[in-house]
């Protein structure tokens, strides 16, 4: 399986799929997230935080300014937001293929905007407005790490 599609009924269940993802999560994984402003991938991200253990009395934001948050847990876990970038060559001075290629876990937000910079293999994570609090998550896998990743995913709300 190369894809799959969840619904979501509330911010809390994003945040609980996110978690159960990540718990799946290894070093060196990357998820590539995609949707509309507002649209729940920083409480995915939130999620998918926890699930990797970062503890739930750090608080995970979106680092809209910083533009990369870096978190310890029991893997580091790396939150980098583009929705601040202009170019695709201004996030070429980032580093991330240090991120991507490292010791953590990397998840990025707005990654539409970097498609060249992406590395070969990741879990892409496109969430959807289908209502007022609702969302579709869709998981499209590039690669068969993330294949795998896939087929052991059973949403449970």
């Amino acid at each position: 399986m190369n894809k799959a599609v969840f619904q979501s009924k509330s911010p809390s269940e994003t945040l609980r799929f996110g978690k159960q993802i990540g718990r799946l999560l290894q070093r060196g994984d990357v998820v590539a997230l995609m949707g509309e402003l507002g649209a729940g991938k920083t409480q995915f991200i939130k999620g998918l935080a926890q699930g990797v253990g970062v503890g739930k009395s750090v608080y995970v934001s979106s680092p809209s300014f910083t533009l990369i948050n870096e978190y310890n847990g029991e893997i580091p876990f790396y939150h980098i937001d583009l929705y601040r970038l202009e170019e695709e060559k201004e996030a070429e001075e980032l580093g991330l293929e240090e991120y991507f290629h490292g010791e953590g876990i990397t998840a990025i937000e707005w990654a539409d905007r970097i498609p060249s910079l992406l590395p070969g293999e990741f879990l892409r994570v496109n969430i959807h407005y289908t209502g007022k609090q609702t969302r579709s998550i869709e998981l499209v896998a590039k690669g068969k790490r993330y294949e795998e990743l896939l087929n052991n995913i059973e949403f449970r709300v």
